[in-house]
């Protein structure tokens, strides 16, 4: 019996963590914006280019306007929005003990398989500044490769010519309706309640996952790191 009880007050306490971390609508939405603009001023990027995309790739409607939102995963084409940061590393680390590896996450859906060398950890890639900042980094090699901002928007959802062309036609479409005036930057980003935990949930000597053919957000070769990290 007394086992139950801590065992029913953990999950009371977490319960109350995970509400505790919850925002508004509104604030969350106004996240990625934030890390766009910054991500714009630092690697020389179009801001409109960069919040469109973030529209394009995790766009929610609210109030008539489409919104981004940095709690969002896509695995294997299903998008999934979540309430908290929280809730969307849970999902992670569940697809993850199950075998998947092709997900991506954040503001700029950065692809786990393709793209998760470049950070410390999936941790990292939640983080909406360093989600951000890899985007416009990878988009200026491709305008820097390719010539133009369509071309390098286009590019970075796909490599094959029929689907970058209609990724393009879609930025198109959400650029043109972006609404000019940017919401006030959102106080700094409260993590959640594990984002400090010692312990990471999934140990960095893994299986690592193979290389495979192009696809969104994929530069020419790469493994990942097997990694999730709280701290």
């Amino acid at each position: 019996m007394p086992h139950r009880i801590i065992f029913g007050l953990s999950l009371l306490v977490l319960f109350t963590a995970q509400q505790g971390f919850a925002m508004p609508d509104a604030r969350v939405a106004a996240i990625c914006d934030a890390a766009a603009r910054r991500a714009a001023q630092s690697e020389g990027v179009p801001l409109d280019v960069m919040r469109a995309i973030s529209r394009v790739e995790t766009g929610r409607a609210r109030d008539g306007r489409l919104e981004p939102w940095p709690w969002t995963i896509n695995v294997e084409g299903q998008g999934y929005w979540f309430t908290s940061e929280f809730e969307a590393k849970s999902y992670v680390f569940n697809i993850f003990k199950a075998g998947k590896r092709s997900f991506d996450i954040g503001c700029f859906q950065i692809n786990y398989r393709w793209h998760g060398k470049a950070f410390r950890s999936i941790d990292a890639m939640f983080d909406p500044e360093e989600n951000a900042t890899y985007a416009a980094r990878f988009l200026n090699e491709l305008y820097a490769e390719l010539g133009s901002w369509p071309a390098a928007v286009g590019g970075y959802h796909s490599r094959t010519p029929s689907l970058a062309n209609a990724y393009s036609g879609r930025f198109q479409t959400v650029l043109a309706q972006l609404d000019q005036t940017l919401p006030d930057a959102p106080e700094p980003v409260t993590r959640d309640p594990f984002t400090t935990a010692a312990t990471p949930l999934i140990p960095v000597n893994l299986p690592q996952p193979g290389s495979g053919a192009l696809g969104s957000l994929v530069p020419p070769s790469g493994t990942a790191t097997a990694f999730i990290s709280f701290n």
